[in-house]
């Protein structure tokens, strides 16, 4: 058991948006609960029975009510969001005091603690509507995956959206250096390659770097540093909490990491230049990553080579066609000035990142 949690340490974590009801008298199973309200970033209201204060039990976003104190919460109102929670896993009547107050889960301790800190979390953050989650992988080496990206993210963000761009390939040396923001001040992956406990929405939007009117999570430039799938996972999520968009520059290999990555997309865009062996080599990686990502869409990097065009490129490959990405010229020059890519509102690959997110927000859905 974990050592008694103060209101100090308790306000320390983090004032909520509207905490948890806690319902128990059983100090221990108190103190375990404070503890994970205090991971979670969230203050809880602690009561021996149903809070005598109009609306106390009604208006509660979460309540967490201890095996010990279920008949004493027996007459209140029916409602959602009652767990019940208890330790004592070798508890055969913990069911019908379930069924008894309305619960509509039963949790145990510690085996359900990570499930609970998330529920917990979502209450204090107050967690509305997820982010577009859109993932961007190449269909071979240099076939401009990352550039897509950065385009997306820098579209997004100009026409107003909460952007997040990730970057999920240590080996693609740092999408904040394509975004001209390698010295900018904020955390790198290094510091959260090996975080395994729950990453609050907010405070990870405000520890990266804010580069063109969006958020960066990229590498910085020492040792390489794998990106464990648990680290992924909550990242991502955490990432996806603020709501706008979110876009994840992926590498080609999948790995675990990655697959936690696939897994918490909405849609993937396959980058594939228009020429034979890039669409042999991206069938390879539509295979792979189609085992995880049920959306994964075509995008056609142009000029393509002689008897070949987008739509033959997507059929190839057994994919939709988000469309054609035209050539845009002096791209190079002007990312050698400081300019990301899709900064040139009226140039071709900003007409392509509008019309997509046009259409992918449309309704906030995909189409």
């Amino acid at each position: 058991m974990a050592g008694s949690i103060t209101p100090d340490r308790l306000s320390a974590a983090g004032k909520s948006r509207g905490g948890p009801l806690i319902v128990t008298e059983d100090a221990e199973l108190l103190d375990d609960l404070l503890r994970l309200c205090a991971a979670a970033g969230a203050e809880p209201e602690v009561h021996h029975g149903v809070p005598d204060r109009k609306g106390g039990w009604e208006c509660a976003p979460l309540i967490l009510v201890g095996g010990d104190a279920a008949s004493r919460v027996r007459g209140a109102a029916r409602r959602p969001g009652v767990y019940l929670v208890g330790k004592d896993q070798d508890d055969s009547d913990v069911w019908r005091r379930a069924v008894e107050i309305g619960a509509d889960h039963v949790l145990m301790l510690p085996d359900a603690e990570g499930w609970l800190v998330e529920r917990i979390a979502d209450v204090a953050e107050g967690v509305g509507k997820q982010a577009l989650t859109v993932g961007v992988i190449g269909g071979r080496g240099g076939a401009g995956a990352s550039t897509l990206a950065c385009a997306l993210a820098v579209t997004a963000a100009r026409s107003g959206q909460r952007t997040m761009l990730i970057d999920g390939d240590p080996l693609g040396g740092g999408l904040d250096v394509l975004l001209g923001g390698e010295q900018a001040k904020g955390r790198r992956w290094p510091d959260f390659a090996r975080s395994k406990g729950r990453v609050g929405g907010a405070a990870l939007e405000e520890s990266l770097p804010l580069l063109h009117a969006l958020r960066v999570l990229s590498w910085d430039r020492k040792d390489a540093v794998t990106i464990a799938p648990d680290a992924m996972r909550t990242v991502l999520a955490a990432a996806r909490r603020g709501g706008g968009v979110v876009v994840v520059d992926l590498p080609r290999r999948v790995d675990e990491s990655v697959a936690e990555a696939l897994a918490q997309l909405d849609l993937g865009l396959l980058v594939v230049p228009g020429e034979l062996r890039a669409v042999a080599a991206a069938g390879r990686v539509a295979s792979m990553v189609s085992m995880v990502l049920t959306d994964l869409r075509a995008v056609v990097r142009g000029p393509c080579a002689a008897g070949l065009d987008e739509e033959w490129v997507a059929r190839a490959l057994a994919l939709p066609l988000a469309g054609e990405l035209p050539v845009e010229e002096g791209l190079l020059e002007a990312q050698a000035g400081g300019a990301p890519p899709g900064s040139r509102a009226r140039g071709p690959l900003a007409r392509f990142c509008t019309a997509f997110w046009e259409q992918a927000l449309a309704g906030g859905g995909v189409a």
